[in-house]
């Protein structure tokens, strides 16, 4: 009871209180109304004896202060009176609890966190007046005049520091001095006035923001919470928030200022989270029980309920509480979340986050004109005593100035924008002597967004604020107009570039009214103007030459060229993301006008006057004087080349605008120029030929291929003249088939050149001389120059698809028409195949030169081996090891189509040498043995050759053919005719001169033949008939000379006599089994008049020839077998044919089916066999034999 009267006689003293100060305002605004003074002195006096009166002070202790301070110093003087007459009120309030704040009724308007003169509501001065006498003070600020106020900041030190208040109070002293270029006497004068002023009236600034994972106090697990603060120094003076209902993640954003006084150090700030019970009654608590959470929750409400019904009262549980010194808290202010803790609880109770700092009561105005001083005089100090660069200093301060501001800023009660907004019109307004960092005015930016945006300023800060933009804008635009002077590899220039960027386009959404993207492009367009100017000026044409033209505007469009790619590379993406424009689109526009006039002009005159390159063979490209064309055609595409790459970057970067660029049909200027390339090209490509064959070594390049290294240097040289077409890219379609023609003809004259030259090198290699001749051995160069040549050769239709022919050829049939592609594709096919032809003869040139230089070894060979075959076997194995090491060697060094095409020039040079020695030799007279020995030496080159029969060619077996009919004794040779016979009666078809018909068999070594008939046979008597005979002859006569020749009997006057006689004849088992045996059926006609004129008694009617293969073997009579038919035939030419088997037989020869032969005669002479009989003039059966032979021609002529 005696705490409720205490309390209700304080409320009452701060109620009488309030009335006299009420009371006393109304006085100053009844005299201030009645009174109008005529100066400012007047006006000064008046109002100190306003004030004096209200506040009960003497007013002689005003006017000393006004003889010894400025009019700046007496405004703050009044400003400190009046924060502290609010503090007291502030003080006299009643307290209110936590219920009373949940009603938000009746209750005082939160404590705003700074006031100035301008906003103070109190009647004794006109707000007009206020607003004339802060300008004065403004205008009217010294120098002076803010160093007291800086000692008095310093004085006055406020929140936590890093160093000790000694330490830094003297270093701030001493840097205030350096800065304000102070004397000591002067410091110690303005020292003693700061120390004499009042303390400030600092207040602490906190918003308590939200808290998280409160412990539930309520029944349902939750909470109704609201904060209380309260300072050491002052516990009764207690501030509370609003209540956030059921919830124990609560957000409050309130802002509290609490003053503190001098001793604010040793002070700390108490925060209290409690859970608000509201007054209910007992049945209101039971309705409870629905919303209940857990046995916790359960307990809690019992708990509430027994308390109501026993004492009526309803009591806020303390959730948890946080204790903050004051000393912690930094000048600058600081955000943190606190743990919430309470007394006998181990873990926590939850957090709280609060901001907290510190402010003063001070007019607005006069600080942030003070601040703005101060900012400059500092920042003057600090680049003049550290020397920074221009664009580096980015905001930071020395500790000491750092210090200084953020004192200031915390003792005038500066919020952040006004801060910012002072930084940036002084930051911009020493920018335009000493160049600052961007990245320093784009932050500031950043703060000045939303307040410029939201129209937190007033419009003399909004006028401010662009003042000082338009002052930076210059700047801005400068460094886009020298971005090229940036250093683009530094990291900190390239930010710089993305900083400015980032300002104008913040700027641009400031205040879309500002042509931004129109002073930027102008910009742009006169950098871009400047750096190409500077280009010609800076890389002159050093002589007036055509080459020197070149090189120059060469070097220009790579400049230009690289800048554009800088421009892609490193600030296109900056522009199009900071300001959404397209600078490299922008510059590329640009520069293509101006690389147009500039390169156009002099290419086409270039390309019209320039010397052409003289023709080039292939013997006189050497001594040509190519220099001054080939160096003038070389400077000219390269310069193709730059400007199509820049063309190429233009249809990137413009797809919309590229079609109406004129620099996109660049290629027509250089039109006449490009048959010069290729002249060049290929005058290279020979020289290039030239050289590699020169350094090529003719070794394999590795161990898998069979060809050195001047072939792929040839192959790479072709290429290189493709990628010079593909460089060339040539967008006209006919254009691009006249020059691909060219290319392709020129490859083509390079492939022969090098097959030439590659002859060349190989040329003399392998002829050797030693003790016994002088001979050619084939070596590894011979080898792999063939196979070099071939190699390039394969690469040459490859080559022409690479180059994008038989896509020419498409393109031309839909511009002209398929004809005329066609036409075109045959004259390139044609072209092609002539070159290939021209290649691949000298290919076969190369592999006759190897043949031809064997080829006297190859006749040594073959010569001695036929006269010392069975003697001297030395020579012959010295010459056979000479041949085995060639073919080896060509073997394993040429490939597989090659080696097989030099076999056949051998075998055409071998078949020619042997043709010659047996021609030669037979003219000799040799003996057959010779000739027999000249084939076994053949039969061993051939085994030298590892070949099959398949691989011989038709030449050589017909001269092999001759040297075994030469080889053979005459007996031997007699017979081969008679073989040669057999087999031409078995092949002819022609009319026979009679049919015989005939049974025989083989029994044992038994021969039985049943001759049955004849028909048909040619008359040989003047009476239309024939006496004919028939004579069995077995051959070789030399094999079967113990055998008789039985003869049938003659029958007379008839042509289709029927003799029906079997006849025996025992052979030994050597005859028997005579592989190449053969029974001869003579039929004659007996004429006894003709032996007296002709020599014998018998005309030659016709033969027939059964070989022993055809005659079966059995058993039994011969008259089983059956009837063979023999066309008698005379001789006519050879063949090589086969005769149908006879079937085996047994039993009789009469069982066996008979053979009807045809009888023939002798037609010719032309035969091998004949031939090399007719040589053997000195062999007397040889003479008697064609004697005989030609007489049975001659009657067959008759």
């Amino acid at each position: 009871m005696k705490d409720v009267i205490k309390e209700k006689e304080e409320q009452a003293k701060a109620a009488a209180a309030e009335d006299e100060d009420e009371e006393k305002i109304k006085t100053i605004d009844e005299v201030s109304e009645t009174e109008s003074p005529t100066s400012s002195d007047s006006e000064g006096d008046d109002k100190s004896q306003f004030i004096a009166c209200a506040l009960n002070i003497d007013i002689a202790l005003i006017f000393p202060i006004r003889e010894e301070a400025s009019l700046y110093t007496f405004h703050i003087f009044i400003s400190l009176v009046i924060n502290t007459v609010r503090c007291e009120m502030l003080r006299r309030m009643p307290k209110h609890s936590a219920s009373e704040l949940s009603l938000n009724k009746d209750l005082p308007m939160k404590m705003i966190r700074r006031k100035s003169l301008s906003q103070l509501t109190f009647r004794g001065l006109k707000k007009e007046e206020i607003q004339q006498r802060n300008y004065l003070t403004l205008i009217n600020m010294t120098i002076e005049e803010l160093y007291i106020e800086l000692l008095y900041v310093i004085i006055h030190n406020v929140g936590h520091c890093n160093v000790s208040f000694e330490i830094g109070e003297t270093a701030l002293f001493s840097y205030i001095q350096d800065a304000f270029k102070i004397s000591n006497e002067k410091h110690q004068e303005l020292y003693d006035v700061a120390s004499k002023k009042e303390p400030p009236n600092m207040l602490l600034n906190v918003e308590v923001i939200e808290a998280k994972d409160l412990a539930p106090k309520d029944p349902n697990g939750l909470a109704d919470p609201y904060v209380t603060l309260y300072l050491d120094s002052s516990t009764s003076r207690r501030y509370n928030s609003s209540v956030k209902q059921t919830t124990l993640n609560p957000t409050w954003e309130e802002h509290f200022a609490l003053p503190i006084d001098e001793n604010a150090a040793d002070d700390t700030l108490h925060i209290e989270v409690w859970d608000f019970d509201p007054a209910e009654t007992v049945g209101e608590k039971f309705g409870k029980f629905v919303n209940v959470k857990g046995v916790k929750g359960i307990r809690r409400l019992v708990k509430e309920i027994a308390v109501t019904a026993t004492t009526g009262q309803h009591n806020n549980e303390l959730i948890g509480r946080a204790q903050i010194p004051l000393s912690a808290i930094p000048a600058t202010g600081m955000k943190m979340w606190y743990s919430l803790d309470k007394k006998n609880k181990v873990t926590r109770q939850g957090v709280i986050k609060l901001r907290l700092g510190f402010s003063s009561e001070k007019n607005s105005k006069v600080a942030t004109q003070e601040h703005r001083h101060l900012l400059r005089i500092l920042l003057l100090h600090e680049l003049e005593t550290s020397k920074v660069a221009p664009y580096w200093w980015c905001g930071t301060f020395s500790p000491q100035a750092e210090s200084l501001i953020t004192q200031h800023v915390a003792q005038s009660g500066l919020c952040p924008v006004d801060t910012a907004l002072s930084q940036w019109i002084v930051y911009t307004n020493i920018h335009k002597t000493h160049p600052l960092s961007y990245d320093l005015f784009a932050s500031i930016l950043e703060k000045l967004v939303k307040p410029v945006q939201t129209g937190l300023l007033s419009e003399e800060d909004q006028k401010l604020f662009w003042n000082a933009t338009h002052r930076l804008l210059p700047s801005c635009y400068a460094m886009i107009r020298k971005i090229r002077k940036t250093n683009f590899k530094e990291k900190n220039a390239l930010k710089q570039i993305s900083r400015v960027l980032s300002i104008l386009g913040t700027i641009c959404v400031l205040d879309s009214s500002e042509n931004i993207h129109k002073d930027l492009v102008e910009a742009i367009r006169k950098g871009a103007k400047d750096w190409f100017d500077h280009l010609l000026e800076n890389n002159t044409v050093e002589d007036d030459s055509d080459d020197a033209k070149l090189k120059c505007l060469v070097k220009i469009v790579q400049l230009v060229r690289t800048d554009l790619q800088k421009a892609v590379e490193y600030y296109d993406k900056m522009f199009q993301e900071q300001v959404n424009f397209q600078y490299a689109r922008n510059l590329y526009n640009i520069y293509q006008k101006k690389l147009t006039e500039l390169v156009k002009p002099d290419v086409e005159e270039i390309c019209t006057t320039m010397a052409k390159m003289p023709h080039i063979g292939y013997q006189n490209y050497s001594q040509v004087d190519t220099s001054q064309p080939l160096t003038i055609g070389t400077t000219l595409f390269e310069l193709y080349l730059y400007l199509q790459r820049f063309v190429v970057l233009g249809d990137g970067l413009c797809p919309f605008e590229y079609d109406s660029f004129e620099i996109k049909d660049f290629h027509v200027w250089f039109y006449s120029g490009v048959a010069q390339w290729l002249n060049i090209a290929f005058y290279k490509a020979l020289q290039r030929i030239d050289k590699a064959v020169g350094l090529d070594q003719l070794i394999p390049v590795d161990n898998t291929v069979k060809y050195s290294s001047s072939a792929i240097d040839s192959i790479s040289i072709f290429y290189q003249i493709k990628i010079f077409w593909r460089e060339l890219n040539w967008p006209d379609v006919e254009g691009c088939y006249t020059f691909i023609a060219k290319i392709i003809d020129d490859i083509c004259r390079c492939l022969v050149h090098y097959a030439t030259q590659m002859a060349k090198a190989v040329e003399g290699m392998g002829d050797k001389q030693d003790m016994y001749e002088k001979k050619f051995e084939v070596t590894q160069e011979w080898c792999l120059a063939i196979n070099n040549i071939d190699y390039v050769l394969q690469s040459l239709v490859p080559f022409t698809v690479e180059l994008g022919m038989e896509d020419i050829l498409e393109k031309l049939s839909e511009l002209n028409s398929p004809l005329e592609a066609q036409r075109c594709q045959q004259t390139l096919e044609t072209v092609i195949a002539n070159s290939v032809d021209t290649v691949k003869n000298e290919i076969f040139n190369l592999l006759d030169v190897v043949a031809s230089k064997m080829c006297p070894s190859m006749k040594r060979l073959l010569v001695e081996g036929a006269e010392l075959f069975h003697q001297d076997c030395n020579s012959v194995d010295r010459v056979m090891m000479y041949l085995d090491n060639n073919l080896h060697t060509l073997h394993d060094q040429l490939n597989e189509e090659n080696f097989n095409r030099i076999l056949d020039i051998i075998w055409d040079y071998l078949n020619d040498i042997l043709l010659d020695l047996i021609k030669t030799n037979l003219e000799k007279r040799r003996p057959p043995s010779f000739f027999a020995n000249l084939l076994e030496t053949l039969k061993l080159m051939k085994s030298s050759f590892r070949l099959n029969s398949n691989c011989e060619c038709d030449k050589l077996k017909k001269t092999e053919r001759l040297l075994y009919l030469n080889g053979l004794e005459t007996p031997d040779l007699i017979h081969q005719v008679h073989l040669d016979l057999w087999k031409e009666q078995k092949s002819t078809e022609e009319p026979s001169f009679g049919q015989l018909t005939v049974k025989m068999k083989f029994q044992g070594d038994e021969l039985k033949v049943e001759i049955l008939n004849a028909k048909n046979l040619v008359p040989m008597d003047s009476n239309g008939s024939s006496d004919s005979f028939v004579r069995v002859h077995l051959l070789p006569e030399e094999m079967f000379t113990n055998i008789s020749k039985p003869k049938t009997q003659t029958q007379h006057k008839t042509l289709f006599p029927l003799f029906d006689e079997s006849f025996t004849l025992k052979l030994s088992p050597e005859q028997r089994n005579r592989p190449d045996g053969l029974v001869l059926f003579s039929c004659k006609d007996y004429d006894m008049l003709d032996y007296d004129m002709l020599g014998y008694n018998n005309q030659y009617i016709g033969e027939a020839l059964v070989h022993f293969k055809d005659v079966p073997n059995g058993s039994g009579s011969v008259s089983s077998l059956p009837q063979m038919s023999l066309e008698l035939r005379r001789p006519q030419t050879l063949g090589m044919h086969t005769f149908k088997d006879v079937p085996n037989g047994s039993g009789s020869v009469s069982s066996l089916p008979q053979m009807s032969l045809e009888l023939r005669r002798p037609q010719t002479l032309e035969t091998d066999a004949l031939k090399a009989l007719e040589f053997r003039q000195g062999d007397k059966q040889a003479k008697e034999f064609l004697r005989r032979y030609k007489m049975k021609m001659a009657i067959t002529k008759s």
